[in-house]
């Protein structure tokens, strides 16, 4: 057999180096370097090698997808799950993933057969629990409470199941390595089987990843280059709403979200999410604008708020919650050098409403306003949305898909919208009156009221 060799992996970016360095050069932290043992077994002969294939000669047919009836899930996955994928799900703890994924394996038990659940942290009692407060039968889905990757290896083909799902791949640990479960190289070595085995059954594997609250665990990002999609649950600690985002995903779009609600029940699917997030908007508010954003191909409309009060420092603050912090300070040296704005000596606090995150330039003409609108103690009116992307200079500019946005909003009762120029083959829905302006100075003579 031959001899051990040790290596030290850096526990927080992985990276490899045949001797201890206080100071990793990938991730500048320090201290991180950890000496794992890897025993090298004999490469056996393959029986069978891996044939070449003419890519002409291969079918083009597309390839079927598991769909389920969480809408919400098959937007960010693409329209279903692929057979022989593996899914990284990642977010804080407590946020909801291994509810999520009890969620998908009820149904996909119910609607497709065998559903393999592999619990490396939990009991089969409490794994029930959660089940019963689901509403989850569990005809046709197995738990195994396991953490030696072996084992889970040999039980799942045994069955062969139809998904399988990993909670969570920190718990999992393969008996070659003497590096503790969780580490990198034990992370690294057991996706990497799980992998092999999905390509190989042709079966849709589930991990979850997540990082403890002291950091002790390695994260997720380790494992993105390996796995074909990955998912993020995020959401604010008190608030009941979730958002899945796609960061990678070799069979679809990155684009979409999911947006869910956690409640008794668990997590809810929201059809409707721009009516859900507007529900509680107090009309005629000072310093609010309503904004029809895109997240992926749907239409959201998101309230965006701002506050402007007198500085109690020499150095204004600026705060940013749900919008990009350096969009934030543009978007104020515009308003202050182009629409003669006094904000040198103001703080000004902007913040969407629900916990959503808006990134696209689109939302400028809002957060403008409504740092206008609070820094004059004007309102915008309630049946008017903003949208358009401001330059350096003050002017405005057009944005792309502008009818699905506006159709969004004349859904939900909105009677005009301030907006650039239009331009060739835009369209304006016949509910919703346009007021055209060029320059962020008019706009705002135009959208605020008195």
């Amino acid at each position: 057999m031959p001899r051990p060799k040790s290596i030290f992996v850096c526990q927080q970016c992985g990276s490899e180096s045949p001797k201890w360095l206080g100071h990793c050069p990938g991730c500048d932290q320090w201290n991180t370097y950890v000496e794992t043992v890897v025993k090298r077994t004999p490469t056996a002969t393959a029986t069978s090698p891996t044939q070449v294939q003419e890519l002409s000669q291969l079918p083009s047919d597309s390839m079927p997808r598991l769909a389920l009836p969480l809408t919400e899930f098959n937007r960010v996955l693409g329209g279903g799950i692929v057979p022989g994928s593996m899914v990284l799900i990642g977010g804080d703890p407590g946020i909801g993933k291994s509810t999520l994924l009890l969620e998908v394996a009820g149904m996909v038990a119910e609607r497709e057969g065998k559903v393999l659940y592999v619990s490396g942290e939990e009991s089969v009692h409490q794994i029930k629990l959660r089940a019963d407060r689901l509403g989850i039968r569990g005809e046709g889905l197995f738990l195994l409470p396991e953490t030696d990757l072996e084992t889970i290896i040999e039980r799942g083909t045994e069955i062969s199941p139809r998904l399988v799902v990993i909670d969570s791949i920190q718990a999992v640990s393969q008996s070659g390595l003497t590096s503790a479960a969780g580490s990198i190289a034990q992370v690294r070595e057991c996706t990497s089987r799980l992998m092999q085995w999905a390509k190989s059954s042709n079966t849709p594997i589930f991990i979850v990843g997540h990082v403890t609250k002291d950091g002790a665990i390695a994260g997720p990002h380790t494992l993105e280059h390996i796995v074909d999609v990955v998912l993020y649950l995020e959401g604010e600690r008190f608030s009941a709403y979730r958002l899945l985002r796609g960061a990678k995903n070799r069979f679809g779009s990155t684009n979409e979200v999911g947006i869910f609600e956690m409640s008794d029940q668990g997590l809810v699917e929201i059809a409707n999410p721009s009516q859900v997030f507007l529900s509680q908007r107090s009309e005629g508010a000072i310093g609010s604008v309503i904004v029809p954003t895109l997240e992926g191909t749907r239409p959201l409309l998101v309230e965006i708020q701002a506050l402007t009060s007198p500085t109690s420092f020499g150095l204004p603050r600026r705060n940013a919650n749900g919008v990009d912090y350096n969009r934030l300070l543009m978007i104020t040296a515009v308003l202050t050098k182009r629409a003669r704005l006094p904000l040198g000596n103001q703080d000004i606090i902007a913040n969407v409403v629900g916990g959503i995150r808006v990134n696209e330039p689109a939302a400028d003409l809002g957060i403008a306003l409504a740092i206008a609108s609070s820094s004059r103690n004007a309102r915008v009116n309630p049946d008017l949305v903003a949208i358009g992307e401001i330059g350096l200079s003050g002017e405005l500019r057009a944005v792309s898909q502008l009818e699905k946005r506006l159709a969004e909003a004349a859904k939900l009762g909105f009677k005009s919208c301030l907006l650039p120029p239009l331009q060739g083959g835009q369209k304006m829905p016949p509910e919703i009156e346009p007021i055209v302006t060029k320059s962020l100075s008019q706009a705002l003579k135009l959208g605020l009221e008195g």
